[in-house]
């Protein structure tokens, strides 16, 4: 099945903020939840946080900072390079995380043949698709602007509930380049604010490599043009992490077998930001929380995000052509129903038999669980320092807090309850009183540890009866 998007460069779109419209209550509520950024000039525990910032970003860049990767670092920062296309029309490039077997037809069948052109395993998985990721791209990119400089894209001012978020918590903006030394408008930095890491870092590793569709290319080609200029695009949050996490998290949940290689893929991905210069740090969690929380409220059929046209027809994108509307899910469980089945028989066909055994298969990267959780442990906090000792220290019950939630593992394994998820997302918590975690419900998606979350669900669902 053929589509085009207004540019299938989806990376454009993911970095192009919908223009002066009020913001919706599902961006108000992510902009609440990213603004902790805004006041860590504000303490000494913020302004470490924000060194902390920058010497990590810079440490991950330059392979001065050995992690734990899937691949020699070499490796990872081509992957790096790939990544930097965004496939946010079928979710592609994401699909090596369903293993080499899985992966590979669902790769081999959603393709992106141009820029501009893709295709996708049924129109239900592409509709779900889809809209997903609008949702959480309309909240991801709400907040470019907003922390740079206050406004919708550089210049149209935000709603009042917007601008209220600042006043109320004595925030500011243009944080990141304030700290680091370039503000706004000043040279080399963001016109707008928020300068990124290829602006701010001392000292940035560049290298050569094939892009996406296999061409000859360069780190720089995507950080300052022509494959993508972001010399202007403001850095928090990461609008590629958030991409990564809400497609990995749907390929997640509509192959079960495979959830915690898919949650490994989308830590990776984000990570792959920082490999290549253009996000820092705390972008690449501010991403994952903001597509986690909005997942979990589709999930939940929460009136905010389902029964709406996500794309802004007055939206102009890079090539100068207007998006069109796009698709409207009112029942996101049900859309969510018939995707898993028609994903489900196209992978049971190409593979030759049950899913389940097709996805133990797997000759790649993701073949080790512990090289997996290794990895993604790595990620969960970037070891950045606490800015809240009061929410480090707090027990904090998910169910209580945060009970949409849960909807991210009940979806994939149906036989548990609501509670039963939450309570494994309580258990599973990852270390609390970072940047974000300020005590809000926002703040508590920072710290869900998926991977090791969707382990113990696993093991709980074999144990039960499957759902009718």
């Amino acid at each position: 099945m053929g589509h085009r998007t207004a540019i299938g460069l989806a990376l454009l779109t993911a970095l192009v903020p919908l223009q002066a419209r009020a913001q919706s209550a599902a961006n108000v509520a992510a902009l609440k939840g990213l603004a902790p950024v805004s006041i860590l000039l504000n303490t000494p525990e913020g302004q470490a946080a924000l060194r902390a910032n920058l010497s990590v970003t810079g440490g991950i860049q330059t392979g001065a900072l050995t992690q734990p990767l899937l691949l020699p670092f070499a490796e990872q920062q081509q992957l790096a390079l790939r990544d930097a296309f965004i496939t946010d029309g079928n979710a592609t490039e994401l699909a090596d995380g369903l293993g080499s077997t899985l992966g590979g037809a669902y790769q081999a069948k959603a393709r992106y043949e141009t820029f501009k052109d893709f295709s996708s395993v049924s129109k239900s998985v592409a509709d779900l698709i889809g809209y997903t990721n609008n949702v959480t791209k309309s909240d991801s990119n709400a907040g470019k602007y907003f922390f740079a400089n206050a406004t919708t894209h550089g210049k149209e001012p935000v709603s009042l509930a917007a601008s209220a978020i600042l006043t109320a918590n004595g925030g500011t903006t243009d944080v990141f380049g304030k700290a680091y030394g370039r503000l706004a408008g000043s040279v080399g930095a963001d016109a707008f604010g928020n300068s990124r890491p290829f602006q701010t870092d001392p000292i940035l590793l560049a290298y050569r490599g094939a892009d996406y569709f296999g061409m000859p290319s360069h780190s720089l080609d995507w950080l300052r043009g022509p494959s993508q200029n972001l010399t202007d695009s403001p850095s928090y949050p990461s609008g590629h992490t958030t991409y990564g996490y809400t497609e990995s998290v749907l390929l997640a949940i509509l192959v079960p077998e495979r959830y915690q290689q898919m949650i490994t893929r989308a830590a990776e991905y984000g990570n792959n930001r920082i490999v290549i210069g253009a996000h820092y740090a705390m972008d690449v969690l501010g991403g994952r929380t903001v597509a986690l929380h909005a997942v979990a409220h589709l999930l939940a059929n929460h009136p905010d995000y389902v029964g709406q046209a996500r794309k802004n027809p007055a939206v102009i994108n890079a090539m100068g052509q207007t998006e069109g509307e796009g698709v409207v899910i009112a029942d996101y469980p049900a859309a969510l129903k018939v995707a898993r089945a028609d994903l489900t028989a196209f992978l049971t066909a190409s593979c030759g038999g049950p899913v389940a055994a097709c996805a133990a298969t797997d000759l790649g990267r993701f073949k080790d669980a512990f090289a997996n959780r290794a990895f993604y442990e790595t990620t969960q906090t970037y070891g950045l320092p606490v800015v809240y000792p009061a929410t480090a220290g707090r027990a904090v019950d998910v169910g209580q807090t945060a009970p949409e939630a849960g909807y991210l593992l009940t979806a994939a394994f149906p036989s548990l309850t609501l509670d039963e998820a939450n309570a494994i997302l309580t258990a599973t918590l990852g270390p609390g009183g970072g940047f974000l975690d300020d005590g809000s419900a926002f703040g508590l998606y920072s710290r869900l540890d998926l991977y090791a979350a969707a382990g113990k669900a696993a093991a709980l669902a074999a144990g039960k009866p499957a759902a009718p």
